[in-house]
């Protein structure tokens, strides 16, 4: 697919998540897709769950800091529910509308698998969460970048430096290894959103599978209302 060639047409823009457990780069490859993208003419909006939006990065900030797991997990699904409601009203759905690729650094997969298959939020609470912040707004693109447990704990710690650990990072091995094992079991079970991709490889390498995953996914896909890579 060559660089700067790019179908373009008026409509609503498109939304690719991108998912994975601590360490697996979804940072960097959005900034690489994001890059690659706006070189080809395609208008990007990098954000990121919790946060995104100026409400909802309050309540990233009482997440992280271990907040919400003193609260217990049902409370802090319904921090995230607040902080996603804020974010897809107020930065996700006008992007989109526009005309502009939103990349989010997670989404609504994060709660199923934090909160729901770890927190043991019950299904039925998920799913009315889901309804009343998103509808029916999905990724039409979900990205789970999977790495063993140990490189993105490694990474991870060489990220922070001499930070402390946040909220999650700061969860036992056995804690991330179910993480990944829900995030693979998603990726399974909705193959026609979700690509799942090795991450372990250097940054540019995992760039070309998620550049190859996005080219695979649009070109075959119709481009009648978004921007395609062609």
């Amino acid at each position: 697919m060559p660089e700067g060639t790019v179908q373009r047409a008026q409509g609503r823009g498109r939304f690719i998540s991108f998912e994975g457990g601590e360490g697996a780069g979804k940072s960097t490859q959005i900034k690489k897709l994001s890059s690659r993208l706006n070189a080809a003419n395609v208008r990007t909006l990098i954000t990121r769950e919790p946060g995104g939006s100026p409400g909802a990065e309050i309540v990233r900030h009482l997440v992280l800091s271990g907040m919400g797991k003193l609260l217990g997990p049902d409370a802090e699904t319904l921090l995230f529910a607040a902080a996603r409601d804020d974010h897809v009203r107020t930065v996700i759905q006008p992007a989109l509308a526009q005309g502009t690729w939103v990349l989010c650094d997670r989404f609504a997969d994060s709660t199923r698998v934090y909160q729901g298959r770890l927190g043991r939020v019950e299904p039925a609470v998920l799913n009315a969460m889901e309804r009343v912040t998103i509808g029916d707004l999905k990724p039409d693109l979900t990205l789970i970048l999977d790495v063993p447990v140990e490189v993105g704990l490694r990474r991870a710690a060489a990220r922070r430096g001499n930070a402390t650990a946040d909220r999650f990072e700061s969860e036992d091995v056995r804690f991330h290894e179910e993480l990944r094992e829900a995030y693979r079991e998603i990726a399974v079970a909705e193959p026609g959103r979700c690509v799942l991709i090795d991450a372990s490889a250097d940054a540019d390498a995992v760039a070309a599978r998620v550049w190859d995953a996005l080219r695979r996914r649009f070109s075959a896909a119709s481009t009648a209302s978004a921007a395609s890579p062609a």
